[in-house]
């Protein structure tokens, strides 16, 4: 376990002490905004933001019903956050700031290098969900002013399951969930050992094929995207072109239900989504790009696609052909 927290740490930039393992992203997300309300008791008001994950929006509607006030941050049509929004958004009762650092719909990247300063200069507490960014890019947390930071294994290759949790050194912690005196009394609970070893191999693995991830992924996604947008009338890229991950890429097809589409996608070995993984058994649209563009209102025209090193030139062919006769075969359905 401890090897595991080392090589944790050693992914994000962060001392092997700093890491708390937990059961998912959800608990971590959960557990970081906890700790910062109990450091700041008297202090009533929370920001995050529209585009948030659901176990960070869900977790502050929940709080609203306890008298918590939250602001959520709106972003522009390229799903980017304005800075000015959030100073003009702290105040003398907020608690914590709890903003992603890369969107797991779209891949847009939040500037948490500032965001983080902001809330420094203002004494507020911040938390980052960087559950989709870490293992895709560089982290370095230790050079960041970031008091708590979230992630999970699955999204790097390690089992469901298993998440961990930086909270920085001299940062107020308490205890989310309460029982033994694992994780140094911060977290009870037995602990999965085989799933956190599990997590620490994978996230050496991550760390060793990030310079592979950035050059032959984003490569291979721009390759995807070309061929999509340019092949197919009535295509619009949801997300900023160049401040995103490298590997994400969403799309909306315009006039054509995203729920027909992935099903004929998966009838030729195309996986796909139409919003977060979290939310698929949800029938609105995707919160995200309703949030990016409004005026999409009820309909789920957008799909999501994700790469990975493992991937190749000939299965980003064979994907587009499948979207432009899968789109072609629904478009003419439809009249």
């Amino acid at each position: 376990m401890e090897t595991a927290r080392a090589q944790v740490g050693e992914l994000i930039g962060a001392p092997p002490r700093d890491i708390i393992f937990t059961c998912c992203a959800t608990e971590s997300n959960n557990a970081a905004i906890h700790a910062a309300l109990k450091a700041n008791p008297q202090k009533r008001h929370i920001i995050t933001s529209a585009v948030e994950h659901s176990s960070v929006l869900n977790y502050c509607m929940a709080l609203e019903k306890e008298n918590y006030r939250v602001s959520y941050l709106p972003v522009d049509r390229d799903g980017l956050l304005t800075l000015a929004d959030l100073e003009t958004a702290l105040t003398n009762d907020t608690a914590v700031v709890s903003l992603m650092w890369a969107n797991n719909e779209t891949g847009v990247l939040f500037p948490v290098d500032e965001i983080a300063l902001v809330c420094q200069s203002r004494g507020v507490l911040f938390h980052c969900d960087a559950v989709q960014a870490a293992g895709k890019m560089p982290m370095n947390v230790s050079k960041l002013p970031v008091n708590y930071l979230s992630i999970t294994g699955h999204k790097f290759c390690a089992p469901k399951g298993i998440g961990a949790l930086y909270v920085r050194r001299k940062t107020p912690f308490t205890a989310y969930l309460h029982g033994g005196h694992q994780e140094r009394g911060q977290r009870g609970g037995t602990e999965n050992v085989a799933l956190i070893v599990g997590l620490g191999e994978a996230s050496e693995m991550a760390l060793r094929k990030l310079p592979d991830n950035e050059r032959t992924v984003r490569r291979l996604r721009d390759a995807l995207e070309k061929g999509m947008i340019e092949g197919i009338p009535g295509t619009e890229l949801n997300g900023h072109a160049v401040q995103r991950l490298a590997n994400t890429t969403n799309i909306s097809f315009l006039g054509t239900a995203s729920e027909a589409l992935l099903l004929l996608l998966d009838e030729e070995g195309v996986c796909a989504s139409s919003g977060s993984a979290c939310l698929a058994d949800s029938s609105g649209p995707s919160h995200v790009i309703r949030a990016m563009k409004p005026e999409t209102g009820t309909r789920r025209e957008a799909v999501r696609m994700s790469l990975s090193p493992a991937n190749n030139e000939t299965e980003v062919t064979v994907a587009i052909r499948a979207v432009s006769a899968a789109v072609q075969a629904l478009r003419s359905l439809s009249g």
